[in-house]
């Protein structure tokens, strides 16, 4: 068997797309920002719909198949990870970090790097926020002064996996050892690196993920990891499902299991279903990296060779990154850049600033070639499962010409 006919197929692989004088098959390099559907997810959601029911409290056949799909998606993406403790299914990456933002105790210290998504930055009340570290051993010594420096209590360390701007991988084993040495613990934001690298969470405190990046576009995602904080909390959301007993005074008594008490309302059956589907897919993983790192080496190379262009990046060239490029292009703003790939070559990128402000602004730098007034801006160029040769040498032809 072939190294591509061990790749999964998505849905809409090439479908054409305007251009100008005419259509062009789609070049997808937005993968970062959401993933195509997998052909087997979509199998899995279409055999799934004509049983789709309430979940829990059915007593219907019909609910009974849905109750158990839900609860076997959950087990699916619990092996997938290697087994944590809690699965609590949510609507994306933010979502999860905004329920464990609910969920610290009182007092507890928060350490992030200015380096990360939004989703990642912003849901901390009282967050100590560090620079974008210069390199990984420097990721390393700022963790551990910080959370070092914190005041006695809870403390927990929060880090990419891998940057949703450069591809880089952070050192992320390295830094749980860090944490769990000054008494924290760890959230990892596996946003990135789940649809590219096998995830084992075993010695992650807190990790999440959303399914429209891994190839499940139905509105789920994860949180996923100890149990004792998300059960000691109130509920994420309240109403049903996440209520016990409710008694005539409306005095509540919340559901003990943290996975219960985060899911209230009627869940995204389907979404979890999904999710599972790419989690049970995604397991060739030495075909999957070594076709993505043959391509993201074919596309960096190419976009080396445009003397206009300069790729972004944190710690140097040869760091080891995900599929997962930004640059600028010398003259010309992001959406320029970006208009023009899409209306003359049919080619779909992300431009701006990714929900990394911060980390972008630095990359950039105010004033150079590629920023769109002072706060700067960049073009993203993301691969995956269905990236060709020929999108990436359409790519590069199309900014080789541009860029004169």
């Amino acid at each position: 068997m072939s190294v591509l006919t061990r790749i999964p197929q998505i849905v809409g692989a090439d479908v054409p797309v305007p251009v100008k004088g005419g259509v062009a098959p789609y070049a997808n390099f937005d993968y970062a920002a959401s993933a195509p559907c997998l052909e087997a997810v979509q199998d899995a959601v279409a055999r799934a719909l004509p049983y789709y029911s309430s979940v829990h409290r059915g007593a219907g056949y019909a609910s009974q198949v849905t109750t158990r799909a839900y609860e076997q998606a959950r087990e699916t993406v619990r092996g997938f990870l290697g087994g944590p403790q809690a699965v609590v299914f949510v609507r994306n990456t933010t979502d999860a970090f905004n329920l464990l933002a609910r969920a610290l105790p009182s007092g507890t210290s928060v350490v992030v790097f200015e380096s990360e998504h939004h989703a990642t930055q912003l849901p901390w009340r009282n967050a100590v926020r560090l620079p974008a570290p210069g390199s990984p051993d420097e990721a390393l010594r700022a963790a551990a002064e910080a959370l070092r420096s914190c005041p006695s209590g809870p403390r927990l360390l929060v880090v990419t996996a891998a940057s949703n701007v450069t591809g880089e991988l952070w050192p992320i084993a390295e830094l749980a050892e860090v944490a769990h040495r000054c008494g924290a613990r760890i959230a990892v934001d596996a946003a990135q690196l789940a649809p590219h690298r096998p995830l084992d969470a075993k010695n992650l405190d807190y990790v999440a993920f959303s399914g429209h990046k891994l190839y499940a576009p139905f509105g789920a995602g994860v949180l996923a990891g100890r149990a004792d904080w998300l059960r000691a909390a109130d509920p994420y959301l309240r109403g049903g499902g996440a209520s016990k007993h409710v008694g005539e005074a409306g005095t509540v008594e919340w559901a003990g299991d943290a996975e219960q008490r985060h899911e209230a309302g009627t869940p995204n059956v389907l979404g979890a279903i999904a999710l599972a589907a790419a989690c049970e897919t995604l397991r060739d993983w030495d075909v999957l990296v070594a076709e993505e790192e043959r391509l993201l080496a074919r596309l960096r190379s190419g976009l080396a060779s445009i003397p206009a262009v300069r790729e972004l990046g944190l710690w140097g060239p040869g760091h080891p990154r995900v599929g997962i490029v930004s640059f600028v292009v010398a003259g010309h703003p992001a959406r320029a850049v970006a208009e023009h790939l899409s209306d003359e070559h049919g080619i779909g990128v992300r431009d701006g600033k990714f929900c990394a402000h911060p980390l972008v602004r630095r990359l950039v730098g105010a004033g150079e070639g590629g920023c769109d007034g002072p706060e700067g801006t960049a073009v993203r160029a993301s691969i995956g499962i269905g990236t060709t040769d020929e999108h990436i040498d359409r790519l590069v032809a199309a900014l080789r010409a541009f860029a004169g």
